[in-house]
């Protein structure tokens, strides 16, 4: 049954979209805040490549359509927007491995004689560069736990790392088919790392949480944060996502 949530802050798809209640079901068929929560945090790094203007307007329309009292359906994007944004940033999704996704098919949506979300008009400005903008993966929303917890399924690989040039010290979950060499010093990859900011990698012998993904046979990191607190609670956290049935 259709029903409005508020935005939660951990959709960082979809941070400072312009409305706070959001539509479930949404247009992908995902029924509760955490299974849209799970199933959007892999697109988060792809608005740092500023693909297209419109590409968070059209992501969220879809993850999040905005709740209108007045209607009793999401309300869909335009063709026309999902037409720009698919232009714009499918060459870049190819580059790292993956196809424009049938789910955002263009076809499906309204050529704009009915309600729905346009694409933006020549009156709007386009968002200013970030010249201090923090990497995606590194967005730190204070609950490192609850968060990694959150995501965890979501992920195709996750773990603990002490961030050194050996990397030693470590926990992975979730590496099955990795190769020999990926288990005994995995190469992980910061999306967009060299034109963003990511505090949470201070230097060398700092603890880290990460998750990401395999794209296009890299290792690719969609979550990562500073791990402030001792081994023992650490532990826990492990004992804690091994319970987890994925």
């Amino acid at each position: 049954r259709s029903s409005c949530k508020a935005v939660p802050g951990g959709l960082l798809l979809c941070q400072g979209v312009g409305y706070s209640r959001m539509r479930l079901p949404n247009l992908l068929g995902h029924e509760s805040v955490k299974e849209a929560l799970q199933q959007a945090s892999p697109w988060v790094p792809l608005l740092a490549k500023r693909c297209h203007r419109d590409t968070k307007k059209f992501l969220c329309s879809l993850f999040a359509p905005v709740c209108l009292s007045e209607l009793e359906e999401p309300v869909s994007p335009c063709r026309a927007l999902c037409e720009g944004v698919r232009d714009g940033c499918a060459p870049v999704m190819a580059a790292f491995g993956f196809p424009w996704p049938e789910m955002f098919n263009c076809s499906r949506f309204p050529q704009g004689a009915e309600l729905c979300v346009p694409p933006a008009g020549p009156e709007e400005p386009p968002p200013p560069p970030k010249d201090d903008a923090v990497c995606a993966a590194c967005l730190d929303l204070g609950q490192p736990d609850r968060d990694f917890l959150e995501h965890f399924c979501s992920q195709d690989f996750d773990g603990d790392l002490k961030v050194v040039a050996e990397l030693k010290g470590r926990t992975l979950y979730r590496q099955r088919g990795w190769s020999e060499d990926e288990l005994r010093q995995p190469a992980l990859w910061l999306p967009d790392g060299e034109s963003c900011a990511c505090a949470e990698l201070p230097g060398p012998g700092a603890a880290v949480l990460a998750m990401g993904h395999r794209v296009g046979g890299r290792l690719v990191l969609s979550w990562l944060r500073r791990w402030q607190r001792g081994e023992r609670e650490l532990r826990k956290l492990g004992r804690a996502a091994r319970k987890l049935r994925c």
